[in-house]
């Protein structure tokens, strides 16, 4: 049973680009024989990741970030069984919306800042799909 995960946390410790590079290391070479893809936005100190795979391992995953005293505030923003996968193509994407033209944001909230504690699940989700729709994710493919 193929599942989606969305949630929020935000980091512990400053974010610097070497400790987002190291997440992001760590998912592309777990994630594939865990059978999890996904995408990671962050901006300041906010992180918003939706997690793709099996029920099981999905859930392990997400049982094991909210443990993580790197991260703070995790909160479970969207779950769903799904039939397929809309992030499919990446082991772990990643969008930094420090780069991302701020209309895209405002379409989505209040303000033109990645506030996922301020907006619901699926907003979020609607987000996430507009990134893909505009091409602002960065990643090698599965």
């Amino acid at each position: 049973m193929l599942v989606r995960l969305l949630y929020a946390s935000r980091a512990a410790e400053a974010l610097t680009p070497e400790a987002v590079d190291g997440i992001l290391a760590v998912s592309r070479k777990d994630n594939p024989a865990l059978g999890i893809t996904g995408l990671l936005c962050y901006s300041g100190d906010i992180f918003m990741q939706v997690l793709e795979g099996g029920r099981d391992a999905v859930s392990q995953l997400y049982n094991a970030i909210s443990h993580d005293p790197r991260h703070r505030d995790v909160v479970l923003l969207d779950y769903e069984e799904i039939t397929e996968r809309r992030f499919a193509g990446w082991t772990m994407g990643q969008v930094n919306l420090a780069r991302v033209n701020p209309s895209i944001l405002l379409k989505y909230s209040e303000r033109p800042v990645l506030d996922p504690y301020a907006v619901s699940g699926k907003v979020s989700i609607a987000l996430l799909e507009e990134l893909i729709a505009t091409a602002s994710i960065v990643s090698r493919p599965c």
